[in-house]
């Protein structure tokens, strides 16, 4: 079949229109955004038939793995993230926070680390139900974004953190190799959770209840520990992570009951980032910018306005970032409006008040400024270091385009 000439407006591939629209419609249609998705997915792919010599299956036959092992860990995570709420530990630990301003930081500094090792949706949620309980459900704006970029910046520089940072560690990126972006998440945790908790305190103190009488569950959190550490091994041993977290699972399940319903209540949602995932996938790489730390700080910036899902995806296609600069930009740049990071969106489906993007701005500005203090601060600390495309060429869509350190070490 002989190949019709692709349609560019103004010089850009009109694939970038449409997935455009998809992530604009996603960000406006936040009640329908699979749907969008879905539809998007359609558009881009009818386009691709017509338009260009494309070839579904041989695409899907190198997209399935990334995809299969997100769609598990997503499901996995989902059941970890129960596993831990049954474990009662979000019912203690607001009886082991300090009084005052102190207390509401090192609510995100748990946040924080509970991240790093579970989805950074749970995370931010865990954290979300226990501010509710210690400041009586009047939790400011503020306070709730410096929640979600607390679970964003956990999760940056773990690979079983944020969905990014996974699908780097899917993708053939070295869990090492982002590792280095803890630096930037301590540095704009500080940044930004000391403001926020200071706001909090303002809008309303910490008000402690009487003794808690709940007992930590043992078994259960045996499973939460179980999950993270056979993830790492069948991917160490299999390139298969999924498979780890369900044998977790499985082997949990002889010892606690499963809540086999969050399988069922995450299902919608996994489906709509794999739609995003695969949509992003199509984009002809070829003509994104240069990877550079200007453009990956850019990137940040736009994940908060932009899934980051996708633009994750599109990275990953192009090859040649320092990852640990890209997996903190994508973590956290989207904390900086609710509807750029799944955290944010997960957070106001609890808060519907914060579902206001002046108001979350306004009040959220120490996030903001989080994210430009530990990105500057992972720069200078290691300066730009782009890795070599870490696909063979058969695999890659283009060559990736890497310049050279603007800022030295």
């Amino acid at each position: 079949m002989a190949s019709i000439t692709p349609v560019a407006l103004a010089g850009v591939p009109l694939e970038f229109f449409l997935f455009g629209l998809t992530l604009l419609g996603v960000a406006v249609f936040h009640h329908r955004t699979f749907e969008v998705a879905i539809v998007g997915l359609v558009a881009v792919t009818a386009y691709k038939f017509c338009y260009t010599d494309f070839d579904l299956v041989h695409h899907a036959t190198a997209e399935w793995r990334l995809l299969l092992n997100l769609f598990g860990l997503l499901l996995g995570f989902a059941v970890l993230a129960r596993h831990f709420h049954d474990t009662r530990l979000p019912r203690l630990l607001p009886h082991w926070l300090p009084g005052g301003w102190p207390g509401g930081f090192v609510l995100l500094a748990a946040v924080f680390v509970m991240a790093t090792f579970m989805d950074n949706i749970a995370a931010a949620m865990i954290g979300g139900t226990v501010a509710a309980t210690l400041y009586r459900r009047r939790v400011c704006i503020g306070f709730l974004a410096a929640i979600a970029a607390a679970a964003n910046a956990g999760g940056a520089f773990s690979v079983l953190g944020n969905t990014t940072t996974t699908m780097l560690w899917i993708d053939g990126i070295a869990a090492r190799d982002v590792l280095r972006a803890l630096v930037g998440s301590i540095a704009g945790l500080l940044a930004f959770g000391i403001i926020a908790a200071i706001q909090q305190q303002r809008h309303q103190p910490i008000e402690h209840d009487g003794p808690c009488d709940a007992r930590l569950d043992h078994g259960r959190l045996a499973i939460v520990v179980l999950i993270p550490v056979l993830a790492v091994t069948a991917n160490l041993a299999l390139d298969f992570p999924a498979l780890g977290v369900w044998l977790a699972i499985l082997i949990g399940a002889t010892f606690r009951s499963t809540p086999w319903r969050e399988v069922r209540h995450a299902l919608k949602g996994s489906l709509f980032l794999l739609a995003l995932v695969f949509t992003a996938s199509l984009m002809p790489v070829k003509t994104l910018p240069p990877a550079t730390w200007s453009s990956t700080f850019l990137l940040g910036c736009i994940s908060a306005v932009f899934d980051n899902i996708p633009l994750t995806k599109l990275a990953l296609d192009q090859g040649g970032y320092d990852w640990a600069l890209a997996s903190y930009a994508v973590g956290c740049g989207g904390s900086m409006i609710w509807f750029g990071s799944s955290a944010g969106v997960a957070l106001c489906n609890e808060f519907p008040h914060a579902r206001n993007v002046v108001a979350w701005v306004r009040e959220g500005w120490p996030v903001a400024l989080g994210y430009v203090v530990g990105f500057f601060a992972l720069l200078w600390a290691f300066g730009w270091q782009p890795h070599p495309p870490h696909r063979p060429t058969s695999e890659r869509l283009t060559p990736a385009l890497v310049a050279p350190a603007a800022i030295p070490r």
